[in-house]
Parts: C-alpha cells; structure tokens; sequence
C-alpha cells in the first residue's frame, strides 16, 4: 500500500476500512475516570500539540476561518469525537444531505494535515493511513478545550468553594454555544451534555459567589451567568441566580432586568416561567429575605 492510503480513493472502495477503537484522547471516552490524568500527561508531553476548540464557534489551532477551513475544522472536530470511523461514516456525517466523496474526504484530510503540522518527534497529527484497515484519527497529544473544561470541573466539583478558581477557568474557556448555533447531527448530543455541564458549573459558581462571607464576589457571579446564558439563554436556573445576586447587591434595577428578560425569553418561548422561577420574583420583589437564601449547589457534574 503506499504511504499515503487515504489519498487514493480506490483504497476505501476496495477494502472496507475496519473502525477501530477509539484513541484515549478526551472525545468519546471524555467523561471516564483517568481523563484528566491522562489529558495532563499528553499536555506536558506536547504543550504545543494543536487545539480543537468547541466551546464555541468550532475553531482548530493552523485552520483558516475562510474558504475550505470551516469544514476542515468541523472534520478535525469529527476525528476527535468519533475516533476510528470508517471513510464511508465520516463522509456521511459531514453532510447526511449529500455525503461528501471519499476523494472529497482525501482532499480535507490533506488540508488538515497540513494545517496542524507535526509534533517535535515529526510525528503527523494527523497521522498517514498505509492501508485500508488503518483508522481515521487523530494523533492522541491533540487538545481540545471541552477535555480541559472536564478536567479543571472534575477536579473542582468536590472541593466544594474550594475549587472555585478551577471552576471559573473551566468557564473561561466557554466562548459561546458548543459547535456553535448549527451543530451538524452527529455533535447535536455531545452539544447538549455540554450545555448541561456548563449550566452545572456555572450554577455552582454564582452560588458560591452570591452570598456574604469569603466567597462573596458579586461581579464573578454576574460574569458567570452570562457566560452560561450565553450558551443557553432559556436556561432559568441561571435566571434565577441571576436575580439572587442582584436582590443580595441591593440592586433593584438589576433585579427588574433579570425578571424582565426571563419574561421575554418565556414569551417568545410561549411557555409559562416555571413555578420555582415564578415564586422566587413574587418573594423577591416583595422583599421576602428567605428568597435569596443560598442552598448548597446539587453538583451533577460530578
């Protein structure tokens, strides 16, 4: 086979590519125990490996924002999440509508390769397929920024406010909706559980920053629910934090923007604020001190 299997488009329709599994590398596996351990090795291995950033708009480390670099780095985002997939599976998830070609698939793959380069031992971090049976994947020293969110949360989560720093890092690197507003399907659940998770810490921040005492920093708070009302803006836990920071801060006006808007949301929505939601307003905007009491976070992230 020449060394450059994936180039030749007679490979994949002549040998079935055999998925293999996947790479320890923080995609599919991301949640199991090691992850993280695992995750720090690899970074102090090659601190400068490319990174796949989904918090967000889907950006990679060396890819273009025009012309073929979107999906090069939505494949690239592929190749890490779903580890080991066959030339016909990958095609299919790119476009379910109109598959792309195994030479289509050949071409980006090329261009990925290119644009993420080599580690120090010249190691491809795309590495070459020399036959037909070698799985589509990504070399395992590649980052990505949703691995990094896990760890610094998984870590933090039991430390109780303890691990606020890490938790405000996870936070940090959220940039915006996971895979940014039109997800393609395969990452449409992937989307969803890091919602959650996002939702979870950030939850867990502005509880512990709301009330008095040592912790109390009414402006990381404020920052941390609009992180998280950035990647769901229907999300009213996150109201609902929202409207205790500003009630403990003394700051009616606020109080009055975050019910507002929550109303808003809920209107165009066409649904009904949900009764927690409904009874915290009444109580906070009859001045009811019992309101803002501040109940242990439930840390479902863990």
């Amino acid at each position: 086979m020449p060394a450059e299997a994936e180039e030749d488009p007679g490979t994949e329709t002549t040998t079935a590519p055999t998925p293999a599994a996947p790479e320890t590398d923080g995609g599919e596996n991301s949640g199991e125990e090691g992850t993280a351990q695992e995750v720090e090795e690899s970074e102090a291995h090659d601190p400068h490996a490319p990174e796949i950033r989904i918090l967000g708009p889907v950006e990679v480390t060396g890819v273009d924002s025009t012309g073929h670099g979107p999906r090069i780095a939505q494949l690239a985002a592929l190749l890490y999440f779903r580890s080991g997939r066959s030339a016909d599976d990958l095609c299919a998830h790119m476009d379910p509508v109109s598959p792309w070609s195994v030479s289509t698939l050949n071409a980006r793959l090329q261009g990925l390769r290119r644009s993420l380069g080599s580690d120090p031992a010249g190691n491809p971090y795309v590495p070459r397929r020399r036959s037909g049976d070698d799985p589509y994947r990504l070399f395992p020293s590649v980052r990505c920024d949703w691995t990094r969110f896990l760890q610094l949360a998984e870590r933090a989560l039991p430390l109780g406010p303890a691990g606020l720093p890490d938790l405000e890092r996870a936070l940090a690197l959220v940039r915006g909706r996971p895979f940014g507003g039109r997800p393609l399907p395969w990452a449409e659940p992937y989307q969803q559980e890091m919602i959650t998770r996002i939702i979870d810490v950030t939850h867990t921040v502005a509880t512990y920053r709301t009330p008095a005492g040592p912790h109390h920093d009414p402006s990381a708070a404020r920052q941390a629910v609009a992180t998280g009302l950035d990647v769901d803006d229907a999300a009213e836990l996150l109201y609902r934090d929202w409207m205790r920071i500003e009630a403990v801060a003394g700051n009616r006006q606020g109080l009055h923007t975050a019910v507002t808007r929550v109303q808003q949301v809920n209107r165009a929505l066409d649904c009904s604020l949900e009764l927690a939601t409904e009874q915290l307003v009444n109580d906070l905007l009859n001045g009811s001190s019992a309101a803002v009491r501040i109940q242990d976070p439930q840390l479902r992230c863990q």
